[in-house]
Order: structure tokens, then sequence, then C-alpha cells
């Protein structure tokens, strides 16, 4: 790779997360925006400076993926949300991806490939095979918080019993209705959230299993199974939230719970908790990160919500701080027990 020219890279998906992506590629040196996929109709044509809040550019938003798959460019955020949101197959978009010479970071799973079985993660094997590239899946959380964290805090211990980790998220000031309403349905009736959760289930199971397995992988455990138990409360009023309203009776609040098992016994536990607004459901936890480690010696942490500043920005500058060794990287899956550990940094 020559270094003295910048990395061309494609934005997929231009929501909150997207856009926060979009404002660092078009600030940080090193990097060159390629071009912006689109789902919302009237995104299509727009230009990528415009679509962040920052001057034009001149590369105008599609919404057609052949054109996508087209670019000369390096490197591709993918950043839709699950694919049975927007009804598009995630491991055959992101196989083409690869396969045409572009190095992927996905922030919708992709976590750990190695946990949906043989068959998956050989896919995308053979499409960076084709295509010379690397795969890399991040985020906050997952991403972050529930892998990198509780292994860098593993290093304190020279035995580990049982892993605690839990995230509870306020939604409140999150702007996206497709990450609130279309994918936590929070606002949708008690009968429509439960005739959806078969679904929802898949999704989470499919979003979050990756972080158990990739977890037990570094800790050099195999996990037997993976239970998962869900709970949601109703709004006890109206809520009016960044998103849109939820309404009094509806879905406001969600709890899945993960239980990562070895030799029958609890091994790896993940609690993830949405509230549409914490400062009226007071159910579970407060807002926040907690940490706990059972071992020799046990450790503990939490951290208030306030700890990070904007959740949505530190996501996206996980993603952009792993282009560069993504892309120096080896061809084929590089999870976070792959690459060295990435920092952030003003330039390449």
């Amino acid at each position: 790779m020559n270094a003295a020219r910048p990395l061309r890279v494609v934005q997929w998906a231009s929501g909150a997360l997207g856009r926060s992506v979009l404002r660092g590629l078009l600030e940080r040196p090193g990097f060159e925006v390629a071009g912006v996929r689109v789902y919302d109709p009237a995104k299509i044509g727009m230009d990528a400076g415009i679509l962040a809040s920052r001057p034009p550019v001149g590369i105008a938003a599609t919404a057609d993926e052949a054109e996508i798959l087209a670019l000369d460019a390096d490197c591709v955020v993918y950043a839709p949300l699950p694919g049975s949101v927007h009804g598009n197959d995630d491991l055959k978009t992101v196989c083409a991806l690869l396969a045409s010479g572009k190095n992927v970071i996905a922030m919708s799973g992709f976590v750990y490939p190695r946990a949906h079985g043989p068959e998956f993660a050989d896919a995308l094997e053979r499409a960076c095979a084709e295509g010379g590239t690397s795969i890399h899946g991040t985020g906050v959380s997952p991403g972050f918080m529930g892998e990198k964290l509780p292994l860098v805090m593993s290093g304190l211990c020279r035995k580990v019993d049982h892993l605690y980790v839990r995230e509870c998220f306020d939604v409140a000031g999150h702007p996206s209705r497709g990450f609130v309403n279309d994918m936590l349905r929070f606002g949708h009736t008690e009968e429509k959230y439960v005739e959806a959760l078969p679904c929802a289930r898949a999704v989470m199971r499919a979003t979050f299993a990756d972080s158990l397995h990739l977890l037990a992988a570094g800790l050099n455990v195999v996990l037997d199974e993976i239970d998962l138990d869900h709970e949601h409360v109703l709004a006890p009023g109206d809520l009016p939230i960044a998103a849109g309203l939820i309404p009094r009776g509806t879905v406001a609040a969600a709890r899945w719970t993960f239980t990562g098992r070895v030799d029958g016994q609890p091994f790896i536990t993940l609690e993830t908790v949405h509230k549409a607004d914490a400062s009226r459901i007071r159910d579970w936890h407060d807002p926040g990160y907690g940490l706990r480690i059972q071992g020799l010696p046990s450790l503990s942490l939490t951290a208030a919500d306030d700890w990070i500043s904007n959740a949505i920005s530190a996501a996206a500058a996980h993603a952009l701080n792993s282009i560069v060794p993504v892309c120096e990287a080896a061809p084929g899956i590089r999870t976070l027990l792959d690459l060295p550990l990435i920092t952030g940094r003003l330039s390449r």
C-alpha cells in the first residue's frame, strides 16, 4: 500500500452512525470519501458533504449497490441496521464487497464470524482470498465493551471462573427512528412486539453470540451453548424522545441476557438493556456499563452513562481507527484477537 496516497473509503449507510463516520472521513488526513451507499430515497444524489453537515465534496450518494461494487476503493465502512430490518442479505453483500477488492469494517455484526459456523466463515474467507482483502467487525457494543475491555482486564487475572458484562443504554437522545422504532421496536403495542419476538431473538442472538464466542476464544475455552432470556416493559406514560413519541402502554424497554456455558456451568454472562427514557423507566439498571470478573484475583469496573460523552461518535471513531490496520492486514477474517491494539490516530 502506498502510504502517500489517501485511503479511499466508502460509507455504507447514512444514518446517525454513518453520518458520524462520514464526518471523520472528511475531516481526518489520510482518508478520501470514495462513495456513499444510502437507503432513504430522499438521500439519493445528495452530496456526501451535505449528508455529513459539511461543505460539498463532489461525491453523490447512491442506492445502487452495483455502483459501489464498481468503485475504486480501499475500504467500506459497512453500517446498516441488521439485515432483517432492511431485508438485505448481509453475508452475500459483504462477500461481494470483499471479492471486489474492498476491505470491510463492519458495524452491524461480523465481530467473530466463526461463531456462525464453518460455512459462514468459509464464505468470508473465500471472498477475502479472491479480493485480497480483510473484514473486521467493530463498534462500542458489540465491538469494545463486551469484548476488548474484558479481555484487557482479564490480563490481571491468573484464573477466570466467570465473566459478567452489562450495558444499559438510554436511547432518549438517539435520533434514529430506524434504530429505536424499527430495530428495538419501541413504540409498538405489546401484541405486535411479541409477534416480532422470534425475528428479534434471531437478530439479537446473531449480533451478540459473536461477542461471547470471541471472549471464550480469547480466554482459551470453547462454549458448549448459549442461553438467551428476554424481558420487556411498557411505557408508564407518553415518552417524547429524540426519535419520536413512545406512546403510553407501548413497549419502551427491553433486557436481553446471554449466558455462555462451559461444561454445563455459566462462564460468560452478557446483559444488554435498552430504555426509551431511563429517567422515566427505573427497571433493571441505571444507564452505563458494568464488568465483573470472578477469578484470581476478582475484578470489577462500573462506568456511568456519561463515561462516553457521545456513544455514536465513539462507535464511529472505533471504525475510523480500524481502517488503516485492517487495510494493512493479511487477507482474511480479522477479529480484535488478530489485530494490534487499535488507538486514536490523527494521521497515517
